[in-house]
């Protein structure tokens, strides 16, 4: 909103330093008016105690997972296009209200409608909101973690899928910038084009052995990266640089080393 955006660019102007949870962010707010050189990147943390590796339940199909709020921007629609030219994969999609309130939910609505044109619809499941205690089985429970926003500030479901020991397949957008690796723990195609998100996840389901790989790397990756204890210290570094008047106490030049 044209509102937020003149305050933001105020607050770009005032204040001693700006702490980003990602690079992407970093380019955002300096479009706005920040001096880049007062910007600190700090990712979200990830409960890693919480959020663990382990075998998953046994699926009949291989299944996809898409976990988050049912809006556009969220591009579960390219997910359900992509779906087609899946034959016998599943996908689970996860969000938005409880269960029973998905019939008058508009964007399910549209989900579904799509699925029944693609001729998907047996293959699409919308399952509601999840509790937070069962994310951790439920995202163990799928082949691939996918989450191809059209515009994402950050987005912690990929490190959360990460942590469970599953590859990603997400849109190179924002903070999965930082923190899906291509050819490391997952995959990125460009946003809005199922297309080629098709092509990531047919290529990934047909190797097995690129999957676990990916899915230990994810594992090691947020571990030692995206861990409480360390996102803790990194913003109480910027915090002491900020008190001590260091003013470069840590640039985006520094961000995940």
């Amino acid at each position: 909103p044209p509102g937020r955006i003149a305050v933001e660019s105020r607050l770009c102007r005032s204040v001693d330093r700006v702490i980003a949870t990602c690079r992407d962010e970093v380019v955002e707010l300096a479009a706005a008016g920040l001096d880049p050189l007062k910007a600190s990147v700090v990712p979200c943390g990830v409960d890693v105690d919480h959020f663990t590796p382990g075998e998953g339940s046994a699926r009949q199909r291989p299944t996809l997972l898409v976990v988050g709020r049912l809006v556009e921007r969220k591009g579960v629609a390219d997910v359900v296009a992509a779906l087609a030219d899946l034959p016998g994969v599943d996908l689970l999609v996860a969000g938005g209200p409880p269960p029973d309130e998905l019939v008058v939910d508009p964007e399910a609505a549209r989900l579904r409608e799509l699925a029944e044109e693609n001729g998907t619809g047996d293959r699409l499941h919308l399952i509601g909101s999840v509790a937070r205690r069962d994310m951790p089985a439920l995202l163990r429970s799928a082949d691939i973690v996918v989450a191809v926003p059209w515009y994402e500030p950050f987005g912690i479901v990929p490190l959360e899928a990460m942590a469970c020991g599953r590859p990603v397949v997400g849109s190179a957008v924002g903070g999965l910038l930082d923190t899906v690796v291509p050819g490391v723990c997952g995959e990125l195609v460009p946003p809005r084009r199922p297309d080629l998100l098709a092509a990531a996840l047919r290529d990934l389901l047909d190797d097995p052995a690129r999957r676990a790989a990916y899915g230990e790397e994810g594992v090691r990756r947020v571990r030692g990266r995206y861990g409480w204890d360390r996102v803790c210290a990194e913003t109480e570094q910027v915090y002491a640089g900020v008190l001590a008047g260091n003013r470069h106490s840590r640039t985006t030049a520094e961000v995940l080393r």
